[in-house]
């Protein structure tokens, strides 16, 4: 089989990185997400994962934050079934296919529009996706206002400069009428310690945005009403973590401060 070779500069290359993390556990005697298809898009990539330095606790993390991301969009989309569900920042990823949402729900991934054209190639299944960049403004005027909208923002967080996340986050609210926003969750210091983790580093890139308090995206005047905060060092999933990533892991579950340290997930209503 032939594989392509992509030139993607330091931000685009972090998608290969959650891509590899996905395939990683599948391949995993008890995968946690068990994404087929990232598996079968990293082996179409000519591309030096090894380079990446993946360690298990950033392929379980991965797994387990995009598969509790699922949940939240499936429980969604059950009761909502004309909903709108918007991936932000979806890089080579497969939700659509994995949450195989019903008939009446219009999904649209957004990314980049080099970004949305590899997609093209790699996942030809998905076919409603937007080439945006998230820091403008004007990109969400074709899509429809009046149904309720599922807005999943996973791993875009602390990669947006400045204060672009809570503007995009105002932009979002401002056009659909009502819905939910659902991301994994990055405090200041987790954000800024991503700069020193090996996989990080290896790719050359810069990580700084996040915040503490559940409850600060209620006063960006998007809107935003906190509905749950999951620590994900407490789900029964962190079971099939290999040892002693698993025993760490639950270490940190007893503490309410270093479980917001680790992966958590949040979901506000608007």
């Amino acid at each position: 089989m032939s594989r392509l070779r992509l030139a993607l500069d330091p931000l685009r290359e972090t998608l290969l990185l959650t891509l590899y993390a996905r395939a990683l556990d599948s391949q995993s005697p008890h995968p946690i997400l068990d994404d087929a298809h990232s598996a079968r898009v990293a082996e179409q990539i000519d591309y030096d994962f090894a380079r990446l330095k993946v360690k298990p606790s950033l392929v379980c993390g991965t797994a387990l934050r995009a598969k509790k991301l699922d949940e939240a969009v499936r429980a969604f989309v059950a009761a909502h079934p004309d909903a709108v569900v918007l991936d932000l920042g979806c890089g080579l990823d497969s939700r659509a296919l994995r949450c195989a949402p019903p008939g009446g729900v219009d999904w649209y991934d957004i990314d980049f529009p080099d970004v949305v054209a590899l997609r093209s190639q790699f996942l030809p299944e998905v076919s409603e996706c937007v080439g945006a960049d998230l820091t403008t403004s004007g990109w969400l005027d074709p899509l429809p206002r009046d149904r309720p909208a599922m807005i999943v923002a996973e791993g875009v967080l602390p990669f947006l400069p400045g204060d672009a996340f809570q503007r995009m986050t105002q932009q979002l609210t401002a056009h659909f009428d009502t819905g939910e926003l659902a991301l994994n969750g990055y405090t200041r210091f987790a954000a800024w310690s991503m700069k020193y983790h090996p996989t990080i580093k290896a790719i050359g890139i810069t990580a700084a945005q996040g915040f503490d308090d559940a409850h600060e995206p209620e006063r960006w005047q998007a809107g935003l009403t906190l509905v749950d905060e999951q620590f994900l060092t407490r789900v029964p999933e962190v079971g099939y973590f290999p040892q002693p990533l698993r025993a760490v892991t639950r270490l940190m579950g007893c503490s309410t401060a270093l479980s917001r340290q680790g992966t958590r997930v949040l979901r506000y209503r608007f």
